[in-house]
């Protein structure tokens, strides 16, 4: 069985691994230790933004009746006041609730990078990043740290073509991305959005309908398509009807949206497709063999 089958890519321990051995000054790992709550501050950087006051409710109950199960992972502030949360930010949320003086945690050195990595790593695993966080924490990493889309595919277990279609999101009207945010909509019906003209009103018809993401698709796709549909007719009778018949064979071939020109034995072709998984394909079936 490969690693990325029995976890997210290298994982948390894997990774806080690699920081020993890349930093000579880096302590060996420590026991959890009780530290006072009024020490430890949160991220400003974390990637997870949305806790919900039922799942901290949820927690500070339990924490009240059995008390923190899991460490949370901290490291010293960057300006050298208390420590600063790496992981467990929701355990620290609901320790303060429930009048903790202290809560165990583990204390490290860790740089920026593995401070980031870590916690998306910790969030994506516990599928607790909404896909608009993860979609900012690959962004930071990327920006900040150099992060290519295959490396982090690698760190938190996913495909090159999920980091790049998570990052697309990114690219959605403010109204649309509120709505994934809150989780009425997926990022699968979010993604079907991305090249739709009017997408936060097809959005509020996905919500009102309660339409699947196979629904959204044909109606994004039915959006794209009226626009250009008069013109097309038009077109029609002056085409070659020879060109035609090889734009629906290529068409009907390769699974995608093909458009052929040619005058006079000169032109272009274009092939249209809708995800990195279509393309993928594509560039494979050309450049086999």
């Amino acid at each position: 069985m490969s690693e990325r089958q029995r976890g997210l890519g290298r994982g948390l321990s894997a990774l806080l691994g690699e920081a020993a051995s890349d930093t000579h000054d880096v302590a060996p790992p420590s026991a959890p230790t009780d530290t006072p709550i009024e020490l430890i501050r949160r991220n400003p950087d974390q990637p997870r933004r949305t806790f919900t006051e039922a799942e901290l409710e949820a927690l500070t109950a339990s924490i009240k009746e059995r008390g923190v199960l899991q460490p949370i992972l901290i490291r010293p502030a960057p300006d050298g006041d208390g420590y600063q949360i790496v992981a467990g930010e929701r355990r620290w949320r609901a320790a303060q609730r429930a009048s903790l003086a202290t809560i165990p945690a583990v204390i490290r050195e860790l740089d920026d990078r593995q401070v980031l990595e870590i916690a998306i790593i910790e969030n994506v695993q516990r599928a607790d990043l909404n896909p608009i966080e993860e979609a900012l924490g690959y962004r930071a990493l990327i920006e900040r740290f150099g992060r290519t889309h295959e490396g982090l595919g690698e760190i938190v277990g996913k495909s090159r073509s999920h980091v790049a279609n998570t990052l697309r999101l990114l690219s959605l009207p403010d109204g649309v991305r509120v709505h994934v945010e809150e989780g009425l909509i997926s990022a699968g019906h979010a993604r079907a959005l991305l090249t739709a003209e009017n997408a936060e009103a097809l959005a509020e018809r996905i919500i009102a309908e309660g339409l699947s993401v196979r629904q959204t698709e044909a109606l994004a796709k039915g959006a794209a398509e009226r626009p250009a549909r008069a013109a097309t007719r038009r077109d029609t009778a002056d085409r070659n009807p020879d060109i035609a018949a090889l734009e629906r064979d290529l068409s009907d071939s390769l699974g995608l949206k093909v458009d052929l020109t040619d005058k006079g034995g000169k032109g272009a072709l274009t092939l249209r497709y809708g995800t990195l998984e279509q393309l993928d394909e594509l560039c494979r079936r050309l450049m086999r063999g």
